[in-house]
């Protein structure tokens, strides 16, 4: 545990570093510097989930729950609607923000194998990973109740107000020649109707499908004794 806190200090630390380093490089250095912060990022979560040594079991759950949602991804053939979200942000809330974060972060890796790997890939890892993270840190404060109709419009707007976002501007990052706030303000806003878009079938899926997946999950944690997992 204690070498998990070191590396994750040292994580934290090379983030600004990094970005002090990025801005002294010609060009579009900041494609590559935001790569790199993305990366560090994500390393503090996966430390954080090693650290706590998980079990057989809930690796296997784990693995279920990416698998779930990698499929609701790559299965479903309408752009933009997918239940991906929503399977995220439910592992997040039934086992905690790290293994959200986690499911989350491969469900982006391994369902672009599918779609086509690429520099968007870290992007999207941080993501989704972030959406699993947010819905289980509410949960665990007491701030997201196991209601339908609050599940799904917390589900809906992360995906508008912070999912989304955050994939619009790896779009800034990748898209745009020259950086500027109108440019920026120009991707964000042409993104703004694909989140909406996106948001409609998570809050779908976790208005009639959350709260008993939910049970299902709680379960399944009790009758293999995983006890209280949303750390």
């Amino acid at each position: 545990m204690k070498k998990t806190k070191i590396l994750t200090a040292v994580s934290l630390l090379l983030i600004p570093l990094t970005v002090i380093f990025g801005r002294k490089l010609p060009g579009r250095s900041y494609y590559i510097t935001s790569l790199l912060v993305i990366l560090e990022i994500m390393i503090p979560f996966f430390l954080s989930f090693e650290g706590r040594k998980p079990e057989a079991r809930e690796l296997v759950l784990l693995a279920v729950l990416s698998a779930l949602a990698i499929a609701s991804r790559v299965v479903i053939p309408i752009p933009n609607f997918k239940a991906t979200y929503a399977m995220i942000m439910l592992a997040g809330i039934a086992l905690g923000a790290e293994s959200g974060f986690l499911v989350g972060a491969l469900t982006a890796l391994v369902s672009n194998f599918f779609f086509g790997q690429g520099p968007h890939t870290p992007w999207q890892m941080m993501a989704y990973g972030a959406g699993g993270c947010l819905m289980g840190f509410l949960f665990r404060r007491g701030l997201l109740p196991r209601k339908r109709l609050l599940l799904g419009l917390f589900g809906a707007a992360a995906v508008i107000l912070f999912i989304g976002p955050l994939l619009d501007t790896s779009s800034v990052f990748m898209m745009l020649s020259r950086l500027t706030p109108e440019t920026a303000l120009a991707i964000y806003l042409a993104g703004f109707p694909v989140n909406c878009t996106q948001a409609v079938p998570t809050f779908l899926v976790l208005f009639f499908l959350g709260k008993p997946f939910l049970e299902k999950l709680d379960r399944v944690k009790l009758r293999y004794g995983m006890g209280d997992m949303a750390g």
